[in-house]
């Protein structure tokens, strides 16, 4: 039998790869973007208790009222931006899982979006499969900001959605209000769905604060918003996240939604909606939080001969290795965890074409312990 692929260009995943040469070669992996710490201790007390107590059925679709209500009210005290928990907030299996329907549900075959390279690399799969076409647009180096002439010129009567990705994935870098000021003007007057990847969003530094759509009263009105239990609560196995957007967008959503995984991991949404209510102060101490192991991080690779990129947000750190080796990021990294024993991810697969730069990322969600025996073997390369 034989069967003609519909994602030519997908083969494993270069997060897999390097997690298994991680483990092949006994390297340190600061390559998958993970914490290697436990989630709070009352959040892993509240999901204990939400199975002993019997929550391990199938739970609503569009998930609970009790965690929809919390993430309506953290909405609202964080961007001011009221919100429906019945019909604008749905708990999906994952960001990627909210990203993959807020695509099927828009997006038509013919439709083009436009993302920003180095863009994360479950888009356009998801694109694809719509046959829909991704428009790359490269994001200027080394700031990694939007050329906005360059997103108006690939605008055309076929672009459907525009998808941002703030703190950006993986460079770390963060929109600010007049990016999105700039959005605005674009998408005006347009049919254009804007589909925003906040999944880093209380990981900012340095006191900035993050720059929802959400901020942005006509962003929010065409808007879908994507954000992660998993990247905040150091619980990423748990696969749980949330889709915000108005009620008809919401709509459409929910219709693909509920064909892709119907409802998500019970247990796991009592705890978050628990939690959410009992302690608030979690996700406003994060940027405190990340921002001390990136400080100590970039402390610690400062005798290294890599050059650091600013980091104003997310838990990855670039760097330039161009001083230790000259060749293309994927031999690089793949050197670095055979020879140097550190696995890291280069940035060729977040592009559609290779960019010719010498960066790879980092993560630094990782214990003191983890990123002493990094630095240590990445000082001596």
């Amino acid at each position: 039998m034989t069967i003609e692929t519909k994602l030519p260009k997908v083969g494993t995943t270069i997060f897999s790869v390097m997690s298994h040469l991680a483990v092949q070669h006994k390297a340190v992996n600061l390559g998958q973007g993970f914490p290697d710490f436990e989630p709070p201790q009352a959040l892993r007390d509240a999901l204990s208790s939400a199975m002993a107590n019997g929550l391990n059925q199938y739970a609503p679709g569009i998930g609970t009222a009790a965690l929809r209500e919390q993430i309506a009210l953290k909405t609202e005290r964080l961007y001011g931006h009221k919100v429906s928990p019945d019909s604008d907030v749905t708990i999906t299996s994952g960001a990627t899982e909210a990203l993959f329907a807020a695509i099927a549900a828009v997006v038509r075959a013919g439709d083009e979006v436009i993302v920003f390279d180095p863009a994360y690399d479950s888009y356009e799969p998801a694109i694809d499969l719509q046959g829909a076409r991704a428009v790359h647009i490269p994001l200027t180096v080394p700031s990694f900001s939007i050329d906005w002439q360059r997103v108006r010129d690939a605008i055309t009567s076929r672009t459907r959605m525009i998808l941002i990705n703030s703190p950006h994935n993986p460079s770390g870098a963060v929109l600010s209000s007049a990016d999105l000021e700039e959005l605005a003007t674009i998408v005006r007057d347009t049919p254009i769905v804007v589909l925003s990847d906040e999944v880093y969003e209380h990981i900012v530094y340095d006191g900035a604060a993050h720059e929802s759509v959400l901020r942005h009263p006509e962003l929010a009105a065409r808007s879908i918003v994507v954000s992660s239990f998993g990247k905040t609560y150091h619980c990423t196995g748990w696969k749980v996240g949330y889709a915000v957007a108005p009620a008809k967008l919401s709509a459409e959503f929910r219709k693909v939604h509920q064909y892709l995984t119907f409802c998500t991991f019970h247990p796991a949404q009592a705890a978050f909606a628990q939690f959410l209510a009992s302690n608030p102060e979690h996700y406003l101490e994060l940027p405190a939080f990340y921002q001390e192991k990136r400080d100590r991080f970039r402390k610690l690779l400062t005798p290294s001969r890599l050059k650091l990129l600013d980091v104003p947000g997310g838990y990855f750190q670039l760097v330039d290795y161009s001083a230790i080796r000259d060749e293309d990021d994927l031999a690089f990294c793949e050197w670095l965890v055979k020879e140097g024993g550190v696995a890291a991810i280069p940035l060729t697969p977040f592009y559609e074409k290779a960019p010719g730069t010498r960066l790879a990322r980092l993560c630094f969600a990782k214990s003191d312990a983890t990123m002493d025996a990094a630095a240590e073997r990445l000082c001596k390369l």
